[in-house]
Protein backbone atom coordinates (compact mmCIF):
# COMPACT_ATOMS: atom_id res chain seq x y z
CA UNK A 1 0.00 0.00 0.00
CA UNK A 2 2.85 2.40 0.80
CA UNK A 3 4.41 1.80 -2.62
CA UNK A 4 1.07 2.44 -4.33
CA UNK A 5 0.55 5.65 -2.33
CA UNK A 6 4.01 6.94 -3.25
CA UNK A 7 3.44 6.10 -6.90
CA UNK A 8 0.13 7.97 -6.82
CA UNK A 9 1.79 11.03 -5.30
CA UNK A 10 4.59 10.97 -7.86
CA UNK A 11 2.05 10.70 -10.66
CA UNK A 12 0.17 13.67 -9.26
CA UNK A 13 3.36 15.75 -9.10
CA UNK A 14 4.31 14.83 -12.66
CA UNK A 15 0.84 15.66 -13.94
CA UNK A 16 0.83 19.07 -12.25
CA UNK A 17 4.27 19.99 -13.54
CA UNK A 18 3.70 18.74 -17.08
CA UNK A 19 0.39 20.56 -17.23
CA UNK A 20 2.30 23.75 -16.53
CA UNK A 21 4.78 23.14 -19.37
CA UNK A 22 7.45 24.74 -17.24
CA UNK A 23 11.16 25.18 -17.85
CA UNK A 24 13.09 22.02 -18.75
CA UNK A 25 10.23 19.69 -17.96
CA UNK A 26 7.95 17.42 -19.86
CA UNK A 27 8.79 17.12 -23.51
CA UNK A 28 10.81 18.59 -26.32
CA UNK A 29 8.50 21.55 -26.81
CA UNK A 30 9.73 23.06 -23.58
CA UNK A 31 13.37 23.06 -24.67
CA UNK A 32 12.88 25.70 -27.34
CA UNK A 33 10.97 28.95 -27.71
CA UNK A 34 7.44 28.64 -28.95
CA UNK A 35 7.05 29.16 -32.70
CA UNK A 36 4.50 31.86 -32.06
CA UNK A 37 4.94 34.46 -29.38
CA UNK A 38 2.65 33.92 -26.41
CA UNK A 39 1.54 37.51 -26.59
CA UNK A 40 -1.63 38.77 -25.02
CA UNK A 41 -4.61 39.25 -27.33
CA UNK A 42 -4.16 42.71 -28.76
CA UNK A 43 -6.57 45.34 -29.91
CA UNK A 44 -6.56 46.12 -33.63
CA UNK A 45 -2.98 47.12 -34.33
CA UNK A 46 -1.60 49.43 -36.94
CA UNK A 47 1.44 48.29 -38.86
CA UNK A 48 3.29 51.36 -37.56
CA UNK A 49 3.46 49.95 -34.02
CA UNK A 50 6.95 49.21 -32.80
CA UNK A 51 7.64 45.81 -31.28
CA UNK A 52 9.75 44.96 -28.26
CA UNK A 53 10.52 41.25 -28.00
CA UNK A 54 10.87 39.92 -24.45
CA UNK A 55 11.71 36.35 -23.39
CA UNK A 56 10.31 34.63 -20.34
CA UNK A 57 9.93 31.29 -18.60
CA UNK A 58 6.41 30.56 -17.34
CA UNK A 59 6.88 30.97 -13.61
CA UNK A 60 5.12 33.11 -11.03
CA UNK A 61 8.06 35.52 -10.97
CA UNK A 62 7.36 36.52 -14.60
CA UNK A 63 3.79 37.65 -13.89
CA UNK A 64 4.58 41.43 -14.03
CA UNK A 65 5.91 41.00 -17.57
CA UNK A 66 2.88 38.95 -18.58
CA UNK A 67 0.58 41.53 -17.02
CA UNK A 68 2.37 44.35 -18.86
CA UNK A 69 1.83 42.53 -22.16
CA UNK A 70 -1.85 42.06 -21.38
CA UNK A 71 -2.31 45.74 -20.62
CA UNK A 72 -0.13 47.27 -23.34
CA UNK A 73 -1.29 45.00 -26.16
CA UNK A 74 -4.94 45.64 -25.35
CA UNK A 75 -4.51 49.44 -25.36
CA UNK A 76 -5.15 50.94 -28.82
CA UNK A 77 -3.50 54.19 -27.72
CA UNK A 78 -0.10 52.54 -27.33
CA UNK A 79 2.16 52.87 -30.36
CA UNK A 80 4.13 49.73 -29.50
CA UNK A 81 3.37 46.17 -28.50
CA UNK A 82 5.14 43.55 -26.40
CA UNK A 83 5.97 40.28 -28.14
CA UNK A 84 6.45 37.52 -25.58
CA UNK A 85 8.71 34.60 -26.43
CA UNK A 86 8.49 31.59 -24.12
CA UNK A 87 11.58 29.50 -23.35
CA UNK A 88 11.94 26.20 -21.57
CA UNK A 89 15.22 26.68 -19.66
CA UNK A 90 17.42 29.41 -18.25
CA UNK A 91 20.47 28.57 -20.44
CA UNK A 92 18.43 28.88 -23.65
CA UNK A 93 16.78 32.08 -22.49
CA UNK A 94 20.13 33.59 -21.46
CA UNK A 95 21.63 32.68 -24.83
CA UNK A 96 18.77 34.43 -26.63
CA UNK A 97 19.21 37.49 -24.39
CA UNK A 98 22.99 37.81 -24.66
CA UNK A 99 23.06 37.23 -28.43
CA UNK A 100 20.30 39.76 -29.09
CA UNK A 101 17.72 37.36 -30.51
CA UNK A 102 15.37 39.04 -28.05
CA UNK A 103 15.43 42.62 -26.78
CA UNK A 104 15.12 41.64 -23.15
CA UNK A 105 14.09 38.92 -20.75
CA UNK A 106 12.61 38.20 -17.36
CA UNK A 107 15.59 36.31 -15.98
CA UNK A 108 17.61 35.37 -12.91
CA UNK A 109 19.66 38.44 -12.01
CA UNK A 110 22.87 36.68 -10.95
CA UNK A 111 23.73 35.17 -14.39
CA UNK A 112 22.98 38.57 -15.92
CA UNK A 113 25.40 40.17 -13.45
CA UNK A 114 28.09 37.69 -14.48
CA UNK A 115 27.40 38.31 -18.18
CA UNK A 116 27.70 42.06 -17.64
CA UNK A 117 30.89 41.47 -15.66
CA UNK A 118 32.28 39.78 -18.80
CA UNK A 119 31.42 42.80 -20.91
CA UNK A 120 28.15 41.71 -22.53
CA UNK A 121 25.70 44.55 -23.37
CA UNK A 122 23.10 44.01 -20.66
CA UNK A 123 21.25 46.45 -18.44
CA UNK A 124 18.93 45.75 -15.50
CA UNK A 125 15.72 47.69 -16.18
CA UNK A 126 13.59 46.64 -13.21
CA UNK A 127 13.01 43.88 -10.71
CA UNK A 128 10.85 40.90 -11.58
CA UNK A 129 9.44 40.85 -8.05
CA UNK A 130 10.49 41.26 -4.44
CA UNK A 131 10.60 38.26 -2.14
CA UNK A 132 8.75 35.19 -3.37
CA UNK A 133 11.15 32.34 -2.60
CA UNK A 134 10.77 29.77 0.14
CA UNK A 135 12.93 26.94 1.39
CA UNK A 136 10.87 23.77 1.22
CA UNK A 137 11.48 20.61 3.23
CA UNK A 138 9.74 17.37 3.98
CA UNK A 139 7.79 16.67 7.18
CA UNK A 140 9.95 16.83 10.32
CA UNK A 141 12.92 17.66 8.13
CA UNK A 142 16.34 17.50 9.76
CA UNK A 143 18.91 19.84 8.26
CA UNK A 144 22.16 17.96 8.83
CA UNK A 145 22.69 15.22 6.30
CA UNK A 146 20.02 16.61 3.98
CA UNK A 147 20.36 17.02 0.22
CA UNK A 148 19.08 20.44 -0.85
CA UNK A 149 18.36 21.23 -4.50
CA UNK A 150 18.75 24.60 -6.22
CA UNK A 151 18.13 25.44 -9.88
CA UNK A 152 21.55 26.95 -10.56
CA UNK A 153 24.70 27.82 -8.63
CA UNK A 154 24.33 31.41 -9.87
CA UNK A 155 20.96 32.14 -8.30
CA UNK A 156 19.34 33.80 -5.32
CA UNK A 157 18.10 30.34 -4.39
CA UNK A 158 21.69 29.24 -3.83
CA UNK A 159 22.38 32.37 -1.80
CA UNK A 160 19.29 31.72 0.32
CA UNK A 161 20.33 28.13 1.06
CA UNK A 162 23.76 29.36 2.16
CA UNK A 163 22.15 32.04 4.37
CA UNK A 164 19.68 29.48 5.76
CA UNK A 165 22.45 27.08 6.77
CA UNK A 166 24.45 29.91 8.31
CA UNK A 167 21.44 31.07 10.34
CA UNK A 168 20.82 27.51 11.53
CA UNK A 169 24.47 27.08 12.48
CA UNK A 170 24.94 24.15 10.11
CA UNK A 171 28.25 23.70 8.32
CA UNK A 172 27.87 23.25 4.57
CA UNK A 173 30.03 20.14 4.81
CA UNK A 174 27.14 18.53 6.70
CA UNK A 175 24.67 18.89 3.81
CA UNK A 176 24.68 18.18 0.09
CA UNK A 177 23.71 20.97 -2.33
CA UNK A 178 22.85 19.85 -5.85
CA UNK A 179 21.59 21.54 -9.00
CA UNK A 180 18.31 20.20 -10.33
CA UNK A 181 15.75 21.24 -12.94
CA UNK A 182 12.92 22.97 -11.04
CA UNK A 183 10.10 20.77 -12.40
CA UNK A 184 11.86 17.72 -10.94
CA UNK A 185 12.08 19.09 -7.41
CA UNK A 186 8.58 18.37 -6.05
CA UNK A 187 8.68 14.73 -7.20
CA UNK A 188 12.26 14.36 -5.96
CA UNK A 189 11.07 15.53 -2.54
CA UNK A 190 8.16 13.09 -2.56
CA UNK A 191 10.41 10.18 -3.54
CA UNK A 192 13.03 11.05 -0.93
CA UNK A 193 15.76 11.76 -3.47
CA UNK A 194 16.17 15.19 -1.86
CA UNK A 195 15.15 16.48 1.53
CA UNK A 196 14.54 20.10 0.58
CA UNK A 197 14.89 22.76 -2.07
CA UNK A 198 14.73 26.45 -2.87
CA UNK A 199 13.39 27.48 -6.27
CA UNK A 200 11.21 29.94 -8.12
CA UNK A 201 7.48 29.73 -7.63
CA UNK A 202 5.17 27.93 -8.26
CA UNK A 203 7.29 24.83 -7.62
CA UNK A 204 7.37 25.33 -3.88
CA UNK A 205 3.61 25.70 -3.88
CA UNK A 206 3.22 22.41 -5.77
CA UNK A 207 4.79 20.43 -2.91
CA UNK A 208 2.84 22.39 -0.29
CA UNK A 209 -0.41 21.76 -2.16
CA UNK A 210 0.30 18.03 -2.21
CA UNK A 211 0.85 18.06 1.54
CA UNK A 212 4.43 16.78 1.18
CA UNK A 213 6.30 20.06 1.35
CA UNK A 214 6.57 22.40 4.30
CA UNK A 215 8.00 25.91 4.41
CA UNK A 216 11.20 25.73 6.44
CA UNK A 217 11.90 29.44 6.03
CA UNK A 218 10.78 32.34 3.84
CA UNK A 219 13.29 34.52 2.04
CA UNK A 220 12.07 37.60 3.93
CA UNK A 221 13.45 36.03 7.13
CA UNK A 222 16.90 35.75 5.56
CA UNK A 223 17.08 38.61 3.07
CA UNK A 224 14.26 41.20 3.32
CA UNK A 225 13.00 42.33 -0.10
CA UNK A 226 15.34 39.80 -1.68
CA UNK A 227 16.13 40.05 -5.38
CA UNK A 228 15.81 37.05 -7.65
CA UNK A 229 14.51 37.72 -11.15
CA UNK A 230 14.83 40.96 -13.07
CA UNK A 231 13.80 42.49 -16.37
CA UNK A 232 17.13 42.66 -18.20
CA UNK A 233 17.59 44.38 -21.58
CA UNK A 234 20.13 43.86 -24.34
CA UNK A 235 21.25 47.45 -24.88
CA UNK A 236 22.84 46.63 -28.24
CA UNK A 237 19.56 45.18 -29.55
CA UNK A 238 17.68 48.26 -28.32
CA UNK A 239 20.25 50.83 -29.48
CA UNK A 240 18.56 53.89 -30.95
CA UNK A 241 15.17 52.99 -29.47
CA UNK A 242 15.32 55.01 -26.26
CA UNK A 243 11.71 56.21 -26.39
CA UNK A 244 10.47 52.63 -26.80
CA UNK A 245 12.67 51.42 -23.96
CA UNK A 246 11.44 54.12 -21.61
CA UNK A 247 7.81 53.55 -22.53
CA UNK A 248 8.20 49.84 -21.83
CA UNK A 249 9.88 50.50 -18.50
CA UNK A 250 7.12 52.85 -17.40
CA UNK A 251 4.36 50.44 -18.44
CA UNK A 252 6.13 47.48 -16.84
CA UNK A 253 6.45 49.24 -13.47
CA UNK A 254 2.80 50.33 -13.69
CA UNK A 255 1.75 46.74 -14.34
CA UNK A 256 3.58 45.56 -11.21
CA UNK A 257 1.89 48.23 -9.08
CA UNK A 258 -1.48 47.31 -10.59
CA UNK A 259 -0.99 43.63 -9.73
CA UNK A 260 -0.47 44.49 -6.08
CA UNK A 261 -3.94 46.04 -5.86
CA UNK A 262 -5.74 43.57 -8.12
CA UNK A 263 -5.11 40.00 -6.94
CA UNK A 264 -7.83 38.58 -9.18
CA UNK A 265 -6.13 40.04 -12.25
CA UNK A 266 -2.83 38.53 -11.06
CA UNK A 267 -4.49 35.13 -10.71
CA UNK A 268 -6.17 35.39 -14.12
CA UNK A 269 -2.86 36.22 -15.81
CA UNK A 270 -1.07 33.41 -13.97
CA UNK A 271 -3.75 30.86 -14.88
CA UNK A 272 -3.57 31.88 -18.53
CA UNK A 273 0.20 31.73 -18.95
CA UNK A 274 1.46 29.33 -16.29
CA UNK A 275 -1.15 26.61 -16.87
CA UNK A 276 -1.19 25.70 -13.20
CA UNK A 277 -4.27 24.91 -11.14
CA UNK A 278 -5.84 27.73 -9.15
CA UNK A 279 -5.18 25.86 -5.90
CA UNK A 280 -1.42 25.96 -6.53
CA UNK A 281 -1.45 29.59 -7.65
CA UNK A 282 -3.47 30.67 -4.63
CA UNK A 283 -0.59 29.37 -2.49
CA UNK A 284 2.11 30.75 -4.78
CA UNK A 285 0.95 34.27 -5.62
CA UNK A 286 0.65 35.63 -2.04
CA UNK A 287 4.31 34.76 -1.48
CA UNK A 288 5.45 37.19 -4.17
CA UNK A 289 5.57 41.00 -3.99
CA UNK A 290 5.00 42.67 -7.37
CA UNK A 291 4.86 46.40 -6.63
CA UNK A 292 7.71 48.94 -6.35
CA UNK A 293 9.92 47.11 -8.83
CA UNK A 294 12.40 49.94 -9.32
CA UNK A 295 16.01 48.90 -8.70
CA UNK A 296 17.42 50.93 -5.81
CA UNK A 297 21.15 51.32 -5.11
CA UNK A 298 20.58 49.78 -1.68
CA UNK A 299 18.88 46.64 -3.03
CA UNK A 300 21.46 46.12 -5.75
CA UNK A 301 24.27 46.78 -3.28
CA UNK A 302 22.94 44.03 -1.00
CA UNK A 303 22.82 41.60 -3.92
CA UNK A 304 26.40 42.49 -4.89
CA UNK A 305 27.59 41.99 -1.31
CA UNK A 306 25.96 38.57 -1.09
CA UNK A 307 27.37 37.48 -4.44
CA UNK A 308 30.85 38.37 -3.17
CA UNK A 309 30.22 36.78 0.23
CA UNK A 310 29.30 33.43 -1.32
CA UNK A 311 31.98 33.64 -4.02
CA UNK A 312 29.58 34.00 -6.94
CA UNK A 313 31.36 37.11 -8.21
CA UNK A 314 34.64 38.81 -7.40
CA UNK A 315 33.76 42.11 -9.02
CA UNK A 316 30.05 42.68 -9.76
CA UNK A 317 29.34 45.65 -12.05
CA UNK A 318 28.45 48.82 -10.20
CA UNK A 319 24.92 50.11 -9.93
CA UNK A 320 25.73 52.93 -12.35
CA UNK A 321 27.20 50.51 -14.89
CA UNK A 322 24.43 47.92 -14.77
CA UNK A 323 21.11 49.56 -13.91
CA UNK A 324 19.20 51.26 -16.74
CA UNK A 325 19.31 55.04 -16.73
CA UNK A 326 16.02 56.76 -17.47
CA UNK A 327 16.40 59.77 -19.74
CA UNK A 328 12.80 60.94 -19.48
CA UNK A 329 9.47 59.70 -18.26
CA UNK A 330 7.50 60.28 -21.45
CA UNK A 331 5.60 57.19 -22.54
CA UNK A 332 4.84 56.15 -26.09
Amino acid sequence: MELRRKFTLLSAVAAMVCAGALMTGCGKEDSAPSEKAAAAPAAQESEEKQVIKIAYIPITHAVPLLAAAERVNADPKKNYRIELVRYGSWPELLDALTTGRVDGASVLIEPAVKAKEKGLPLSLMALGHRNGNVIIGGPDQKIKGTTFAIPHRLSSHGILIHEFLEKKGVDEKDVNIVEMAPPEMPSALVSGKIGGYCVAEPFGAVAVHLGRGHVLMRDSELWPDSLCCGLVLNTRALAGRDALTEAFRKDYLAAGDYLAGHPQFAEDVAVKYLKQGKEVLQISLPLVTFDHLEVTPEAYGKLSDLMKKWQLSDNPPSYDDFVLKVKNEKSN
